[in-house]
């Protein structure tokens, strides 16, 4: 059996891990032989295949990013993109995929398992946003640098008597910044579930400097204030239909700064939350998933997405995985309401 390999969406640390793993087992114990499609779903549409064996995967399971590249394309959006990557598959023998993404690239991989392509979905993002997995790999990584930017922070904002607005990944889900945030002692966290009360927020940075303290608010870049808006910078949409998300940081800095009186700054922490070694949780997580993918595909489950339930990965229906976005429990609003604006 020959079995091609992806990657889709925005990069994130633990790609390679998975593409390893994938290989490694493959070759060794099943015999596959196996390629790697360029860019994503890109590469299958314009046939960009390259070989993919145990030489191509040695040395790159602390790298970040994906040797075999990643874009942001929907071939639903490309004239004949279903019978394009068809002729792909079929011109370089391809029995199976094994799809490595979030919750667009997934997205596509439902649509072409019912137009008969068989597949196998990895489930990755730093945002851990794709549903029925407890975890996707990066998001441990994005957490422990935005943590660690945090603390940094909080010197810096001390030393000038300032609030620092931290701005995070998160489009739907605020799980890195809630975790980030809490982690990383930060007095307000607005997440993108919950609209907040930018009179409130005011309101606790007053407290805050009343006690001769600097706050630190985290914002993931999809929080929006009650009233609605969402605060962009750039309003061009991409294949999948999203905007670039940013701005909400700057807003809240200058809101802030108009409402108290003080002086704030933002750090938008943006792609450094993607990029560099993944952590030793997420290489743990994404050989696992890399190892229990390949194993769907020899048992030719296919439609499926490998994911964690507890300590155990298991198989879901892809159809079931990409339903809807995974958001942060309501119950930890009440666990951490102290900190949400």
């Amino acid at each position: 059996m020959k079995v091609g390999v992806l990657t889709g969406g925005g990069d994130c640390p633990g790609l390679n891990a998975v593409i390893r793993s994938v290989v490694r087992k493959g070759v060794q114990e099943y015999g596959f032989d196996f390629v790697g499609l360029r860019d994503g779903w890109l590469g299958a549409l314009r046939g960009n295949v390259v070989p993919l064996g145990i030489p191509e995967v040695r040395g790159i399971l602390p790298r970040g990013g994906t040797i075999l590249g990643s874009s942001r394309t929907n071939p639903f959006k490309h004239e004949d993109g279903v019978q394009r990557i068809q002729e792909t598959l079929a011109a370089h023998d391809v029995d199976a995929l094994v799809v490595i993404g979030g919750e667009d690239t997934l997205g596509v991989a439902t649509q072409l398992s019912r137009h008969g392509i068989d597949l196998v979905g990895v489930p990755k993002t730093i945002d851990n946003d794709v549903s029925g997995t407890d975890y996707t790999f990066g998001f441990d990584t994005a957490v422990g640098i935005a943590t660690e930017a945090i603390d940094r922070l909080h010197t810096t904002a001390e030393s000038h008597m300032r609030t620092l607005v931290v701005e995070v990944m998160g489009r739907h889900s605020g799980w890195i910044a809630l975790q980030a945030g809490v982690a990383g002692g930060a007095n307000v966290i607005l997440v993108p579930e919950r609209p907040f009360d930018i009179d409130q927020v005011c309101a606790w940075v007053k407290s805050r400097f009343r006690i001769n303290y600097a706050p630190i608010v985290v914002a993931a870049e999809g929080a929006v204030p009650k009233d609605g808006r969402m605060i962009l910078k750039d309003r061009t949409l991409d294949e999948f239909g999203h905007v670039r998300l940013s701005g909400i940081g700057e807003w809240l800095a200058q809101e802030i700064e108009e409402r108290t009186g003080t002086d704030a700054r933002t750090t938008v922490l943006g792609h450094i939350q993607r990029g560099g070694t993944p952590s030793a949780f997420d290489r743990w997580l994404a050989t696992r998933f890399g190892l229990h993918a390949v194993d769907a595909v020899n048992d030719g489950d296919f439609g499926k997405m490998v994911a964690l339930r507890g300590t155990e990965i298991v198989r879901i229906p892809l159809a079931e995985a990409t339903a809807h976005t995974k958001l942060v429990n309501p119950s930890l609003y009440d666990e951490f309401q102290v900190f949400f604006g």
